[in-house]
């Protein structure tokens, strides 16, 4: 439901809007309604509203001034309607940027049109808002992969995160929970996957291989290994040999 406020100094009118018209039906609840501007402005100053519904002509601050301070909150529609069919008030309305203006008596369908359309509108907003961080998470997943297929001899968090603009430990946070694996995970699956490639062509040797993918020492480079595909370097490209030879 998205949040409504509805600004009237007629009660009458205002109960009328507020309790006669369906708002849940078209995905509105009336959150607060108010017979002075001030009030209201009050309210919105300190709770989230999705739309403001106001009268113009009001003691004290009308609806134009109303929705004066209301620039203040550019994420929120403004409804105005007033029984003046005014030309001044319709230029000041548009000089705000108002959604919609309805002339009293407001007429059921003319008032369904309006928020149908706001609906719309706030409904598209919240799919952008939803959709666009997905994006940016995942060009950043994106962009750390490649950072870690052209870097993994050297490769380290630090230089990951500098490549995308965050700090280490957002990056390391983010890129766990985004793509359900760890930086470190990541990087050293990676690097066994090249080792393999290397083993099957025996034109390279063991220490080569370790060094290749980032090891200075070929032991640490066995155990990595080993810990990995629970077989050797040496069983493995053994064990591949074995593969091809088959008739």
């Amino acid at each position: 439901m998205y949040s409504l406020v509805i600004v009237d100094d007629e009660e009458k009118i205002l109960e009328g809007i507020s309790e006669l018209f369906p708002w849940n039906n078209i995905g509105f609840q009336v959150v607060a309604r108010f017979l002075d501007a001030r009030s209201a402005l009050s309210y919105i100053e300190n709770n989230p509203v999705n739309v403001v519904m106001t009268d113009i002509s009001m003691p004290d601050m009308n609806g134009i001034e109303l929705i004066k301070e209301l620039e203040r909150f550019p994420d929120i529609n403004i409804v105005l309607f007033s029984s003046y069919k005014d030309y001044e008030y319709m230029r000041a309305a548009i000089q705000f940027g108002i959604f919609d203006y309805l002339l009293k008596p407001i007429r059921y369908d003319e008032l369904v049109t309006c928020f149908e359309k706001i609906r719309v509108k706030l409904d598209a907003k919240n799919i952008v808002e939803v959709v666009k961080p997905k994006t940016y998470y995942n060009e950043i997943i994106m962009r750390v992969d490649d950072y870690l297929r052209n870097n993994y001899q050297k490769a380290s968090l630090e230089g990951a995160a500098e490549a995308v603009g965050l700090s280490p430990n957002y990056l390391s946070k983010i890129y766990k929970e985004k793509s359900g694996c760890g930086f470190l995970e990541r990087l050293n699956r990676i690097k066994m996957e090249k080792a393999c490639e290397l083993l099957m062509d025996p034109s390279y040797k063991h220490y080569e291989i370790a060094f290749y993918v980032g090891y200075d020492n070929p032991k640490n480079f066995s155990r990595a290994f080993k810990a990995h595909f629970n077989v050797s370097p040496m069983d493995y490209r053994n064990g591949h040999r074995r593969e091809t030879d088959k008739p």
